[in-house]
């Protein structure tokens, strides 16, 4: 089993934490990652976009010219597609479903692989406990500071308090989770991973 230091919210090491290597040292998957960071992405697509055909157009109810003598070419509507202001051939459309699948061994497999490169490029810190005195943003910039956390870092903890949420919200790329909120996502945007130690039993029995 690898091991990782426990550190308090001041950057002092505390003890060493055995990891379980069925989650946290396996070799990544790539291609499994590649799947979940798509089926992320397409599930966030509201498929809101809509044009209208020629008959949900408004206007064109009769023939702009007479069919023959006119000289023109023989036009039926003015809202044909042809026309400035007419209907959208091959539009999109709101019914167009975005959804992808992915069976349930491959998204674990993708958040144990994205796990293992945590520990693999050294951007994993695991905490003894998370907690605010107060709910200020200088607060916790004090405890990022002590861990020398100066980009973008994801926070896993099972006691997501009111003083966490409104400590961290202020502050650019922080974002904070539970451990049943793990995802791929996640994980690939942020580039520093923090867990508490209660959140790491939490993860170990889910993936496990």
């Amino acid at each position: 089993m690898s091991k990782i230091a426990l550190l308090n919210i001041k950057g002092e090491k505390l003890k060493d934490i055995n990891l379980e290597d069925k989650i946290w040292g396996i070799e990544p998957n790539n291609s499994v990652i590649y799947d979940a960071i798509i089926l992320a992405k397409a599930a966030e697509r509201q498929g809101s976009h809509n044009t209208k055909t020629r008959s949900e157009v408004r206007g064109g109810g009769r023939k702009p010219w007479r069919q023959k003598g006119t000289g023109n070419a023989r036009q039926g509507s003015i809202r044909s597609p042809q026309w400035k202001g007419g209907g959208v051939v091959f539009g999109p459309t709101p019914e167009k479903n975005y959804t992808k699948k992915q069976n349930k061994k491959e998204r674990r497999l993708a958040i144990k692989s994205m796990l293992s490169y945590k520990v693999k490029d050294k951007k994993l810190m695991l905490l003894d406990s998370l907690k605010l005195k107060d709910n200020k943003t200088k607060t916790f910039l004090t405890i990022m500071k002590n861990l020398k956390l100066d980009k973008g870092t994801l926070f896993v903890t099972t006691d997501l308090n009111e003083n966490l949420l409104l400590g961290s919200r202020n502050i650019r790329g922080v974002k904070m989770i539970t451990p049943t909120e793990v995802n791929v996502l996640d994980l690939v945007s942020y580039e520093n991973l923090v867990v508490t130690e209660e959140a790491l039993k939490v993860i170990e029995e889910v993936l496990v």
